[in-house]
């Protein structure tokens, strides 16, 4: 399937910016001929936070299986894990962003993105998230049928996120359930089926995720409040450092069930109290006036993430040595 031409026409051809929440120094961004740059948006492959935070609820998952199992890392299931949060996050930002051009184009942090500005068609961005979703569909075909399963049940959240903002003012709660769902995916490609130490995983996932998005939104308070587009940042308003501090704590207890049913030891332990320590850093130093803070603040996660998965992941490796 190939991908249709960008139209003709002088705003159209012109060469993208980087948008401002993206890595205008990331070699994929650089390198990339002009012609690829709105694709290379609209998939966020320049803004490779998105799915580093996708992808480690499936690490942590899995990693935390195979620990409980006293085994090592099933390497071969982390890779794939990362190939299918690539492309699944360029999927669900594709469709994101053509279910919001109308809203992102009043939006500053926004209003370049490819479809908002013009640069791309929807019927561009239609045949790119289908090649997307064919990416994730051979990764998910990998695994076992029941993780199959569980994988395709996501779309349920993935589906309704974009919808969220306009009806609620928890639109963070519903990114969490999809964006979690590694939390199941990661335990069901090895166990073949859900226990506890997953569910507890995933619902911890979703806290965490929910105070970072709420971060992430404090960047459009201002806008989102002009056009009624709502969020958890707006809600929380002057109260959004102890609101996020109580989702995050939330998180390190609900992990900390998981690591206990699980029975993994003291390496998983260490790491959820480096995660734990991360993100007391990240609520004292929230500053919900500070947008390049608060992107800071959102970035950092990748970093809190990678802590708690090298504890569970050290358990088990450890566990197989021994």
């Amino acid at each position: 399937m190939k991908l249709p031409a960008i139209a003709a026409g002088p705003e159209k051809t012109a060469e993208a910016e980087a948008l401002p929440d993206a890595r205008s120094d990331h070699p994929i961004w650089r390198y990339a001929p002009p012609g690829l740059r709105p694709y290379i948006q609209l998939a966020r492959l320049d803004r490779p936070i998105g799915w580093w935070l996708l992808l480690l609820p499936c690490w942590w998952s899995s990693a935390l299986a195979t620990s409980s199992l006293g085994r090592s890392p099933n390497l071969l299931h982390l890779s794939l894990l990362l190939i299918g949060a690539m492309a699944m996050r360029g999927a669900g930002s594709t469709y994101n962003d053509l279910v919001d051009r109308e809203i992102d184009a009043k939006v500053e942090r926004t209003r370049n993105r490819p479809l908002a500005s013009g640069r791309l068609e929807p019927r561009q961005a239609l045949v790119f998230l289908v090649l997307e979703c064919l990416v994730g569909l051979a990764v998910l075909l990998s695994f076992n049928w029941f993780a199959v399963a569980v994988g395709f049940a996501s779309l349920v959240f993935v589906v309704i996120y974009p919808f969220m903002k306009r009806i609620t003012s928890w639109p963070q709660a519903v990114l969490g359930l999809a964006f979690a769902w590694g939390g199941l995916m990661g335990w069901a490609a090895v166990m073949s089926s859900l226990a506890w130490p997953a569910f507890l995983i995933y619902a911890a996932a979703i806290l965490w995720t929910m105070g970072y998005d709420t971060i992430y939104a404090l960047q459009d308070i201002r806008d989102d409040s002009l056009i009624g587009v709502r969020s958890t940042a707006r809600l929380f308003g002057a109260s959004v450092r102890s609101a996020v501090g109580l989702l995050f704590a939330g998180a390190v207890i609900l992990t900390e069930a998981a690591l206990l049913t699980a029975r993994v030891g003291l390496f998983a332990q260490l790491g959820l109290l480096a995660f734990a320590a991360h993100l007391i850093w990240q609520v004292r130093t929230i500053d919900a006036d500070d947008r390049q803070r608060a992107l800071m603040l959102f970035r950092a996660n990748r970093d809190a993430g990678l802590l708690l998965f090298a504890g569970i992941a050290l358990d088990g490796i450890v566990a197989q040595l021994i």
